[in-house]
């Protein structure tokens, strides 16, 4: 009995709802945020000089990085958002790119007006974006913030 597997995706023929410099600067972004830490030293009176610099590691009250992009991902239309979390989730592994169609569809199903925390709570999920990207051959490497 032979052995009948997938159809192999085409990763070339696969129309992003989403471009990819927008998915650039979320990733840009989404490492940004995921590289803040908690408040080590939230009485410290000392200066951006005594600290090193290392205060901009932090997660300050008025950093602006999760706020932006929360209003990045709320700007973009649904089927945009959409694409991110499929995006995501195949960067994961939680589907391949034979599995694109279904990622899709599942994220459409399950799609609500919470996708940027539902993003922002991942822990990679800029690696997980660049991963999604990198399935259907598509990099950051020329990316123009100007462009967004």
């Amino acid at each position: 009995m032979p052995m009948t597997s997938k159809p192999e995706a085409d990763p070339e023929a696969v129309d992003l709802a989403v471009s990819t410099d927008k998915v650039c600067y979320i990733i840009a972004k989404a490492r940004e945020f995921d590289g803040k830490e908690g408040d080590s030293d939230p009485d410290s009176g000392s200066n951006e000089t005594d600290d090193g610099g290392a205060d901009v590691l932090e997660d300050k009250p008025g950093d602006s990085v999760q706020p932006e992009l929360v209003a990045f991902i709320n700007s973009l239309d649904e089927e945009e958002q959409i694409t991110l979390v499929a995006l995501a989730w195949l960067g994961r592994g939680t589907y391949d790119v034979t599995e694109w169609d279904e990622a899709l569809s599942i994220a459409r199903s399950e799609h609500n007006k919470r996708t940027a925390q539902y993003l922002l709570g991942l822990p990679l999920l800029g690696d997980y974006l660049e991963e999604g990207l990198d399935a259907f051959g598509l990099s950051c490497t020329d990316y123009d913030p100007s462009l967004r």
